[in-house]
């Protein structure tokens, strides 16, 4: 099959033959319909140390997925060939204390896919039964391949209460988005988004009319957030670019007592000033990643059976597989919404 493969620390990856990957007792065949470009792979692409150390080469990249079953293991009861879906990509061992302990995400043995486990950005994928979700009947590849950032952003929402708060994200990309989508199915009553790429703030814009969209290039996302609460501030902080302006931003703008979830990974390390950000505003400061294993997974489910936010317009473009020097250089412009790689 092809497949992209990290073969080495150098920046790039190389699209090649690979063999079809063989299944275990209690693993499945996934034929890839469709993966999605993900920040992290934009970090591997170009070798971060960060993500290098967590990699295990030769590996076959992409972890934000769908596919249909193929092949089940003999131990396999849960899926049959046919099923669609999606593998939460970190590999959790349900054994260890975490596992025992309703924290999976959080597991001692952990794998996970693309980075130690072969990836998605493939044509078939091996993955463990237990930890694939899957899809009701009539759901389309597309929603599919974006459930696993969908819930990176419902847990960056969810981490803390929302219904009845007022919320700002910080870094509107396609997380991002899905963030201001769920906080307005989960009850948020005053929504901020601030962005600096003008096509993302446009499409913040267009899909979210009811919220206030702030390109911060052009006005004080500080001052317009305190303007429109009263000088308070907002309730909760949801920080998803990693950046290190954009994180001070969202303490800035905190309520005292308010709640930050960080999201976004920060390229290296950055000063922050704690006193006057969290101390003396008594800020709950949350630490997110990934998503709560299952409950993250059922909580998105239950946004999407609403009806009320439909993410599929923030899938922008769509690539062969083939064609990922392409998809993988518009990612890295912060032009585009989600990006699929299609085998």
């Amino acid at each position: 099959m092809k497949a992209l493969v990290k073969t080495s620390e150098a920046i790039g990856y190389e699209y090649k033959d690979v063999d079809v990957p063989k299944i275990g007792p209690r693993d499945v065949l996934v034929k890839i319909k469709g993966t999605a470009i993900c920040g992290s792979d934009l970090h591997a692409y170009h070798s971060s140390p960060n993500i290098m150390k967590m990699m295990q080469l030769p590996i076959v990249t992409g972890h934000e997925t769908c596919g249909d079953v193929v092949e089940v293991g003999e131990c396999v009861t849960s899926l049959k060939k046919g099923d669609l879906v999606s593998p939460e990509p970190h590999i959790f061992c349900g054994e260890c204390y975490y596992c025992q302990n309703s924290a999976a995400l959080n597991c001692l043995n952990m794998g996970l896919l693309g980075h130690t486990i072969g990836g998605a950005f493939a044509e078939y994928m091996a993955v463990p039964a237990h930890v694939c979700w899957k899809h009701p009947p009539g759901t389309s590849y597309e929603l599919g391949a974006i459930h696993e950032p969908l819930g990176v952003g419902v847990h960056g929402v969810m981490a803390g209460e929302i219904n009845g708060k007022s919320m700002a994200v910080f870094g509107c990309g396609p997380i991002g988005m899905f963030a201001i989508g769920a906080a307005r199915v989960f009850g948020a009553t005053k929504l901020f988004g601030v962005e600096v790429a003008p096509k993302r703030v446009a499409m913040a814009r267009q899909l979210f009319p009811d919220a206030t969209i702030i390109n911060s290039k052009e006005q004080d996302p500080v001052k317009t957030i305190m303007d429109a609460t009263d000088g308070l501030g907002v309730d909760v902080s949801v920080e998803l670019s990693g950046n290190a302006e954009a994180t001070r931003l969202a303490f800035q703008a905190l309520r005292r007592e308010g709640r930050v979830s960080l999201v976004g990974v920060p390229s290296g390390p950055m000063e922050f000033d704690f006193h006057p950000n969290i101390i003396l505003k008594e800020a709950r400061v949350l630490g997110v990643f990934g998503r709560v294993i299952w409950q993250t997974w059922w909580q998105v489910r239950a946004m999407l059976d609403t009806g009320k936010f439909d993410p599929l317009p923030i899938i922008t473009h769509r690539f062969p597989l083939a064609e990922f020097k392409q998809a993988f250089k518009l990612a890295e412009s912060g032009e585009a919404g989600k990006i699929l790689l299609i085998p």
